[in-house]
């Protein structure tokens, strides 16, 4: 897959020797004739024309004489492209060829005129920022800037490689719509004039000049939207999930920096939501912040008061209606506001650094919990239990759970872990073996949310596959939820492995699960009250 993956990168990545023979090419999708056949042990005088040798040449000695970059732009046929060399080491050198996108006149501010949008690397972007917004005040023009957050570019480069991650990130900037297709109305002066930075490896920001606030909001939705669309690098295409936050000159904002600071808590605040649509700033935002810094405290005093523990929910077998397994959920009972969703405080305590505690607590709470009710059911009946992200992260995970085991409160053969699919595909499927040869059972959760590995699922000793509930509840409405939960149950028996339901809340979406082969499902349907009491956990 590595191999198709390089092959259909858009940038042509050359290794060269210092006297001008190519080692190895890659990728080169988006740059036509310059894309050699067979480069490999052949002069670069012989792949290339006499001008663009003699300057990768010269790039290729500067970079490695002072054991740096050496970058360049030239033309081809009508068409502009840049280069970048990188010394590796005193005898050889990477060159990067890519299309260049043309950059945006900088002397001027007329709405009407036609102008193509710009790529601009992070120093770029900030000086030509500070610049656009202090003309702006100087002339009255209003301005807005949009931060993009890109969720998926850090898992690609964390599963796969930083390179691939990076290559994913320029195609798909190099995909957005141009400045003419961007217009949200048949006159000129409604299209935004905008141009783009990339600011960090995920976070791009756009400026837009503009007066009109549905303008601005059409604008970043369409590129939002090409953003979102699937990004096809050889057999393999890549999902990203973009989320924006706005923020206009002179409302609340008159420098650069805190315009930028007020988008980008605005793109921050449409991620913890979940929103499709982008957010502009707003004071609200400023007091969910604040909100937020006491949930942050009062998060802290529920861990050390043992006020954080399990909700379960019974899962059943869909055709006998037989329980199987308990599956807890986390739960806050707060002693003012009572119970408190995990949507609530959950991302809270990954941005703050408790998601591992708050992991271990939950833990604890499932061993008191089956000491105290297992007596109740058969042997046959498990209990599930969904550690977080940052804890099945962590180097001690695994670890931690064996210890868990020890105490020999909850038998290995009764417990199962279910993981998310996305954290699951971020460690070596071997990781998970000695839990495995425990007896410990590994449930696959909220497949067809994220980013699958086949590959990983394969080798990893696993039982069930859960599908995701939104994909279930819109199963006999949504021709796309049948598709995806007919491929996460096929992938499920293909694998030997036992598919899993959520929201199985009617007879009629339990008849279709069992029509498509799924066994399990929790839901209203088979709904069994389990004895809640307080939670009472405490982890030093």
């Amino acid at each position: 897959m590595a191999d198709s993956l390089q092959e259909a990168l858009p940038d042509l990545i050359v290794l060269v020797q210092r006297e001008g023979t190519v080692i190895a090419c890659s990728g080169g999708a988006a740059v036509g004739r310059l894309r050699p056949a067979n480069p490999d042990g052949q002069r670069l005088e012989s792949l290339w024309p006499a001008a663009l040798a003699k300057l990768l040449k010269q790039l290729i000695r500067k970079a490695i004489s002072t054991r740096g970059q050496a970058e360049a732009q030239f033309d081809d046929e009508g068409r502009a492209f840049e280069v970048r060399v990188t010394a590796q080491g005193p005898e050889r050198a990477i060159c990067l060829i890519r299309p260049t996108l043309i950059a945006a006149q900088e002397d001027s501010l007329d709405l009407t005129e036609e102008r193509p949008r710009a790529q601009l690397d992070r120093r770029g972007f900030l000086k030509r920022f500070k610049e656009s917004v202090s003309l702006a005040a100087l002339r009255e023009k209003q301005l807005a800037i949009a931060v993009i957050y890109v969720d998926g570019i850090a898992d690609i480069g964390q599963v796969i490689a930083g390179d691939i991650a990076e290559r994913v990130m320029s195609m798909a900037i190099m995909r957005l719509p141009t400045l003419n297709s961007v217009g949200v109305g048949s006159e000129a002066e409604a299209r935004p004039w905008w141009y783009l930075g990339q600011l960090s490896e995920s976070l791009l920001a756009v400026l837009m000049e503009s007066s009109d606030r549905q303008a601005i909001e059409d604008c970043v939705t369409a590129l939002c939207t090409s953003l979102r669309q699937p990004l096809d690098l050889g057999s393999t295409a890549f999902h990203l999930t973009p989320f924006s936050g706005l923020a206009v000159l002179g409302q609340g904002a008159s420098s650069p920096r805190t315009l930028l600071d007020q988008a980008r808590a605005a793109a921050t605040e449409a991620r913890r939501s979940g929103s499709v649509t982008p957010r502009f700033f707003t004071d609200t935002l400023q007091l969910r912040s604040l909100a937020r810094l006491d949930v942050t405290r009062e998060l802290r005093d529920a861990i050390d008061n043992g006020d954080i523990g399990l909700r379960y929910t019974g899962r059943h077998d869909l055709r006998s209606g037989e329980l199987v397994t308990w599956a807890g959920y986390l739960r806050w009972l707060h002693p003012l506001r009572g119970e408190i969703r995990p949507g609530e405080f959950l991302k809270v305590a990954e941005a703050t650094g408790f998601a591992t505690l708050l992991s271990r607590v939950a833990l604890a709470s499932l061993s008191q919990d089956f000491a105290t009710h297992a007596s109740r059911w058969g042997p046959e009946v498990r209990v599930s239990f969904g550690p977080l992200r940052h804890h099945v992260l962590h180097q001690d995970f695994i670890d931690d759970i064996v210890k868990f085991l020890a105490d020999g409160v909850v038998p290995a053969e009764r417990l199962e872990l279910r993981i998310a699919e996305k954290t699951f595909i971020a460690r070596p499927p071997s990781d998970f073996d000695p839990l495995a040869s425990l007896g410990v059972r590994l449930v696959i959760d909220e497949v067809g949310r994220g980013m699958a590995s086949l590959d990983w699922l394969a080798r990893g000793q696993i039982w069930g596959l859960q599908l995701d509930r939104a994909w279930v509840t819109a199963l006999g409405t949504d021709a796309a939820a049948l598709k995806v939960c007919s491929a996460g149950i096929a992938v499920a028996k293909a694998l030997r492995l036992t598919p899993i339901a959520t929201g199985v809340d009617n007879q009629a979406l339990c008849d279709a699960l069992l029509a498509l082969g799924c066994r399990q499902g929790t839901g209203d349907l088979h709904q069994l009250a389990f004895p809640q009491a307080a939670p009472a956990a405490q982890v030093a």
